[in-house]
């Protein structure tokens, strides 16, 4: 697949972190977000991956992080379920990236489950250590000690839905309880922070179009693309690439009179 705005130099540095890349090219445009290659941390204002999925009081301190941030966004307490929505969304949006644009920009898929991953709300950073990374057999570091090497692209794709869900599943299990939502409409939720994530990401990159290609590929929503839930669903409206979201992200509960433009109630 082409490459897109993926840093080249220091050569050496980047041969030796295979994806960081990737990561550089999203700082480059997107300096709200910068994924580190590095172990996670813990400290003011960072939070473990595995402390979310198996440590309950870390798992309430972020969503009550997004209690203090729904009031100084919208002047109203919103509802507990929703809060925890919008913390899982708001983890789920910038996580993904970590997985999709290595394997978009640069068809390697890294294999991040959760103790490989950090994320600090209050900066826009998380840090990602890739245990090894999926990569083609033309890949030049296909000869590294951590490079799984898979046979051709669809092979990849399967490699990135399994880091995805491996990395989501004990995460989707403890926020369950908290946004009182049942397995499906949790990973519709996934699925679509998926896609709009990468979706974004590339805009900014000037690789839309591939990367529409590539989640069409990716997200088909038969079997063989479970647990993640229907199809990207992206659509020509007015003239622009639009699609309608698998999930409700329950912004009207705040907004009752703002429907978001990918909503699936206004369909």
């Amino acid at each position: 697949m082409t490459t897109y705005q993926v840093e080249q130099s220091p050569a050496r540095l980047l041969d030796a972190l295979p994806c960081r890349g990737s990561w550089l090219a999203l700082a480059r445009v997107f300096p709200d977000l910068r994924i580190h290659h590095a172990a996670p941390r813990t400290g003011p204002g960072w939070t473990t991956a595995a402390a979310l999925a198996g440590d309950a009081a870390a798992l309430e301190a972020m969503i009550a992080f997004d209690e203090r941030l729904g009031l100084d966004l919208y002047g109203t307490p919103t509802r507990p379920d929703v809060t925890a929505g919008f913390s899982l969304h708001r983890y789920a949006w910038p996580v993904s990236l970590a997985f999709t644009l290595p394997w978009l920009l640069e068809s390697r898929v890294p294999l991040l489950p959760p103790s490989r991953v950090s994320v600090n709300r209050t900066t826009g950073e998380l840090t990602a250590r890739p245990a090894g990374f999926h990569c083609l057999p033309d890949d030049p570091a296909a000869d590294r000690p951590d490079a799984l090497v898979v046979p051709d692209r669809p092979a990849l794709d399967a490699a990135l839905r399994t880091a995805l869900a491996e990395h989501f599943a004990p995460v989707l299990d403890a926020f369950r309880p908290r946004v009182r939502r049942g397995p499906r409409t949790l990973w519709a939720l996934v699925t679509d922070d998926v896609v709009d994530a990468l979706w974004y990401a590339a805009g900014l990159l000037g690789a839309e179009p591939p990367a529409v290609a590539a989640l069409d590929a990716l997200l088909t929503g038969d079997a063989a693309s479970a647990p993640f839930v229907g199809t990207p669903g992206f659509r020509e409206q007015d003239g622009a690439r639009a699609r309608t979201r698998v999930s409700c992200c329950l912004y009207y509960t705040v907004r009752p009179a703002e429907l978001c433009v990918s909503c699936p109630r206004a369909k």
